[in-house]
């Protein structure tokens, strides 16, 4: 039985998710609050200002709610969820042709499609998911093709995508996976062919970078600077949208995200890092174990398959464990929904997380992290988001229970002080 505090007022209904706009003051009381910046709080308060930010975190003992703020009662609060690696935006609802833009096929390799052209912040998924806490998410172009796209960090609202973006441009993603072959004698057809065909394309675009370095510098003018007939600058060289996106990642600005599972497939992957001294992410990693010291030493994050993703094909080798056993081995991961080719096409990270922290091993605060802190730190946003601190995003997910059990539901979610329904709201209005 609830009771108490707690239990009279959500036996009132304190918990309501209607008349409280964008810009409201707010504050979430919590039986327990996670805050991810240290040990759980129990009874703990946090209060978001008018501008979104995170003005205090704390016992409610220690932590009063003037009264000029719309108070929001649960058992758990957790940081808003981060999603490490998905396409939510860009696979939809319906499974149709109109709302599935994840994957152009009409070419290997597309490094110039841009993410912020096609993510849908309207589209029913992102609701969806939103209704089980996730706040945060790292979308984009999925695997598929040999270089797919880039992709970018949203915030789970708005109407366009200028309201949803927090990282519009984050990093390039690349397949060195089976699904990325081509059958019929095109190309790539082989492991080899898919090295070689990447290796042409990072050389190009290292020309083409040395290109723009020398008009940048007046080295291809020529003559006198000093003379006066020093020659008229030449005509900047032109520009090339697939060598751009990939000049991005030579310099370092951008990760290569790779999608590989086998060990042979995730060698190939490190072994090009290493040779154009690229920001490596590794994508699913089925059996990533095998090089955990290296990607420990190379400090190359795991954007970890889905707990629950099916052990076929290239994936056979993937664990419930495979979590714990990067977290034992001090690699930097989080646990991502991706990508698969069957309705819906877009997981849920809590019940990704909930399998590793059970049936892993891994543990609710290790697993919490991975959903939170750990992959907002991967995703280079943990300035914001990611942990319950004061300056931070006012970003919170609530929960009926432990938000890793079965039978507990998220009761709501509030993004930089606007509240959201939870899981049942979302059913209310999609039945």
């Amino acid at each position: 039985m609830r009771t108490g505090f707690f239990g009279a007022a959500l036996a009132a209904g304190a918990l309501l998710w209607a008349g409280a706009p964008a810009g409201a003051q707010v504050a979430v009381r919590a039986r327990t609050l996670w805050t991810m910046a240290g040990p759980p709080i129990q009874d703990g308060v946090v209060l978001i200002g008018a501008d979104g930010k995170i003005e205090a975190v704390g016992p409610a003992a220690s932590t009063p709610v003037p009264e000029q703020y719309d108070l929001r009662i649960c058992e758990v609060a957790t940081p808003g969820l981060v999603d490490v690696r998905t396409t939510v935006g860009f696979t939809g609802l319906y499974n149709v042709e109109a709302d599935q833009d994840q994957v152009d096929s009409s070419s290997p390799i597309q490094p110039g499609l841009r993410a912020v052209d096609a993510y849908n912040p309207l589209d029913r998924l992102v609701a969806y998911v939103r209704g089980f806490g996730v706040t945060t998410a790292h979308t984009g172009h999925a695997p598929g093709e040999l270089i797919t796209g880039s992709t970018m960090v949203v915030k789970t609202r708005g109407k366009t995508v200028d309201e949803a973006v927090v990282v519009e441009d984050l990093a390039v993603a690349a397949t060195l996976s089976p699904i990325a072959q081509k059958g019929g004698g095109k190309s790539p057809g082989t492991r080899a062919k898919m090295m070689e065909m990447l290796r042409s394309e990072l050389i190009k675009a290292q020309a083409y970078r040395a290109k723009w370095a020398r008009w940048e510098s007046g080295a291809d003018a020529g003559g006198d600077a000093e003379g006066a007939d020093k020659p008229a600058r030449k005509d900047p060289p032109a520009r090339d949208l697939k060598m751009e996106a990939l000049s991005r990642v030579l310099a370092g600005e951008a990760p290569l995200i790779v999608t590989a599972n086998r060990a042979q497939d995730i060698a190939n992957a490190l072994r090009l890092a290493d040779e154009f001294q690229l920001r490596l992410w590794l994508d699913m990693g089925a059996e990533c174990v095998v090089f955990a010291e290296d990607l420990r030493r190379r400090s190359v994050p795991v954007l970890l398959h889905p707990t629950m993703y099916r052990a076929v094909g290239d994936t056979e080798s993937l664990s419930f464990e495979t979590a714990k056993r990067l977290a034992d081995e001090g690699v930097a991961f989080a646990i991502q929904t991706g990508f698969e080719g069957y309705v819906p096409k877009v997981r849920v990270v809590l019940f990704e997380a909930a399998a590793a922290a059970g049936a892993g091993g891994l543990g609710a605060e290790r697993a919490l992290r991975a959903v939170t802190i750990d992959a907002a730190k991967i995703l280079g946003v943990d300035a914001r988001v990611g942990s319950l601190e004061v300056g931070k995003d006012g970003d919170v997910a609530m929960y009926d229970g432990d938000p890793f059990e079965h039978a507990t539901h998220c009761v709501g979610v509030i993004i930089e002080g606007e509240p959201f329904g939870g899981e049942r709201e979302f059913e209310r209005r999609y039945p």
